[in-house]
C-alpha cells in the first residue's frame, strides 16, 4: 500500500466533512459520497472528488472510511459499495454503532472482502475540524498500518486497543462518561434553580478545585446561555445513550446514568431540540 493512500470517505455530515478536509490538507487523494449529495458538494471546492454512488467512490481506493449515523445506514452504504470493494482494501468503520452493530459489520466485511478496522473516534465538531480526534483503532495491525496516514490526518493520537470490536467497546465506555457528566451538569443546574439559586454560583464554587473540569464549563455555559450550537446533537447523543445501555445490559452491568440521560435527551428531542447540541439535554430535565 502507498504511504499516501487514496481514501474513499462515505458520509460527509457533521464529522465526515471536516475529516475529509483534513485528509485533503494532508495531501491525500479523497473521494467523498453522502446520502444527501448537497452535503458533499462543497468538498469539491477543497479538492475532493465527488462520487455519484458508494461503489464509484470505493473503486480503486486503498482505504474506505464510513462515518454515518447508525449501523443500518453503514450496512446499506457498504452493500451499495460492494461492486467496488476488493480484498486488498481496508475498511475503517468510524461510526458509533454499538457492540451488536459492529459485530454485524465485521461479519459483512468478511463476506465482502476488505479488511475490517473498527475505529470510532473521541471528539466532536471542534476536534474534527482541528484534526485532533483520538482514534480508537481495533483490528489487524497490518490493516491499521495501512490506515495510519488517515488517522494521522484526522487525529492527534491513535490508540491500538486490540481485536476489532474493542474500539467500539471503549468508545461506549467513554460515551457513558460524557453522558454522565452532561446529565449531572444539567441536574445540578436544575436543582440550583429549584432551590432559588443562580447555577453560576455552583460553577464558581467548584472552579479551580478537584471537582472542576473543562467539560462542565463548556456544556454548562451553553445551558446558562440557553444557546446550543451543535457540536454533537441531541438526536445522536440519544442514539449513543441507548447503545451504552444495550452494551451494559449485554455485559450484565448496571448503568443507570445512561438510562437517565436517555430520558432527559428523549424529552429534549420531543420538545424540538433534536438537532441542537447535546447540552440541550438540560431542556429535558
Amino acid at each position: 500500500m502507498p504511504a499516501s493512500p487514496t481514501v474513499a470517505l462515505l458520509g460527509t455530515g457533521t464529522m465526515g466533512a471536516p475529516m475529509a478536509r483534513n485528509l485533503l490538507r494532508a495531501g491525500l487523494a479523497v473521494r467523498v459520497w453522502n446520502r444527501s449529495p448537497e452535503k458533499a458538494q462543497a468538498l469539491g471546492d477543497d479538492g475532493a472528488e465527488i462520487s455519484a454512488d458508494p461503489a464509484t467512490a470505493v473503486r480503486g481506493a486503498d482505504v474506505v472510511v464510513t462515518m454515518l449515523d447508525a449501523a443500518a445506514a453503514v450496512r446499506e452504504t457498504i452493500a451499495a459499495a460492494a461492486p467496488g470493494l476488493t480484498h486488498d482494501q481496508v475498511w475503517v468503520q468510524a461510526s458509533t454503532v454499538g457492540v451488536a452493530g459492529t459485530q454485524g459489520l465485521a461479519a459483512l466485511a468478511e463476506d465482502l472482502g476488505p479488511r475490517f478496522v473498527d475505529a470510532p473516534v473521541l471528539g466532536t465538531l471542534g476536534p474534527a475540524q482541528d484534526g485532533t480526534l483520538v482514534i480508537l483503532a481495533s483490528g489487524p495491525d497490518d490493516a491499521i498500518d495501512v490506515a495510519q496516514p488517515v488517522f494521522d490526518a484526522v487525529g492527534s493520537r491513535t490508540m491500538r486497543v486490540g481485536a476489532a470490536g474493542a474500539g467500539t467497546r471503549l468508545k461506549l465506555v467513554a460515551n457513558s462518561w460524557v453522558l454522565a457528566v452532561t446529565a449531572a451538569t444539567a441536574e445540578a443546574f436544575a436543582l440550583a434553580q429549584g432551590l432559588d439559586l443562580d447555577p453560576r454560583l455552583f460553577v464558581e464554587a467548584v472552579s479551580g478545585g478537584p471537582l472542576d473540569l473543562p467539560y462542565l464549563h463548556v456544556k454548562g455555559q451553553s445551558m446558562l446561555d440557553d444557546a446550543y450550537p451543535t457540536a454533537f446533537s441531541v438526536k445522536n447523543a440519544l442514539k449513543d445513550a441507548r447503545l451504552v445501555g444495550d452494551a451494559a445490559d449485554g455485559a450484565g452491568v448496571r448503568n443507570g446514568i445512561s438510562a437517565v440521560a436517555a430520558e432527559h435527551l428523549d424529552r429534549a428531542l420531543q420538545a424540538g431540540h433534536g438537532e441542537d447540541d447535546m447540552a440541550a439535554l438540560f431542556k429535558g430535565v
